[in-house]
This record gives structure tokens, sequence and C-alpha cells, in this order.
């Protein structure tokens, strides 16, 4: 049983769209989590798959820097599943998880610039949607 009652939901057209993109927000901050798991355990099995052939500003150690995208990715799918069974805790969550995985996508893209591209968009898409939502909520 919902613990909203009927008269709490908002049956407004803003109000569908803040839902929609509530929901739009958890499932890209799980895929987007995913890949960075995904991308975590490939800097941990092969790190020397990402180091070959780099002479840049900053060097990183690859397992370390793996791992750092292992958590990141967990926690995005964990928060991202909160965002889609409505946690109170999870929009702002999300954006504070999003915004992380775009700064260690920034720092990866000497590595692999068009994934890193790819991880950076999805997860502003994710802000973007998570943003809507709370404004929309707000009013």
């Amino acid at each position: 049983m919902s613990s909203e009652s009927r008269n709490d939901i908002d049956y407004s057209t803003r109000g569908m769209f803040a839902d929609f993109t509530a929901t739009f927000a958890g499932v890209l901050l799980v895929i987007a989590g995913g890949f960075d798991v995904l991308q975590g355990l490939s800097a941990i099995a092969n790190d020397d798959l990402y180091a070959a052939g780099s002479e840049y500003l900053y060097k990183l150690d690859m397992t370390v820097w793996g791992t750092v995208h292992l958590v990141i990715g967990i926690v995005g799918i964990v928060v991202g599943v909160g965002i889609t069974v409505r946690a109170s805790w999870a929009p702002v969550c999300g954006m504070v998880v999003a915004g992380l995985a775009m700064l260690t996508n920034f720092a990866f893209l000497p590595f692999y610039p068009f994934w890193g591209i790819v991880i950076i968009a999805f997860n502003a898409l994710v802000i973007w949607a998570l943003s809507v939502q709370l404004r929309d909520y707000q009013h």
C-alpha cells in the first residue's frame, strides 16, 4: 500500500513531468553507474590497458582510479534505485553522485575521450532531470 493518499499525488501536467523526469534520472543513473562499474573493473583487471602510451599532466594509478570508478558506480546504482522508488534522500544524492562521476570521467578523458564524453553526457542528463524534478516539486 502506498504511503501517499490520493490527495497528496499531483496529477497536473507539471507533476507528471516531474515524476517522469525523476524516473528517467533514476534509470539513467543506474545505467551510468553500471558503465562506471564496468570501467572500474576494466581498469582494476588490466591497468596496462588504460596506461599504455599516455604522457599527460597528471599521472593516475589505474588500479586506484578503477576502484574509484567502481565505488562511484555502485553508489550510483544504489542511489538510482532510490530515485526510482522515490526515497526522499535520493534526488540530492543523485545530483552529487552524478557530479562526482562527471569529475572522475573528466580526469579519464585523456585515456578514452569518446567513452568519457558519453558518460559525462549521461550524468549531465541525470543532473538536469533531477533538477527539473526538484524545481517542480518546490512549486
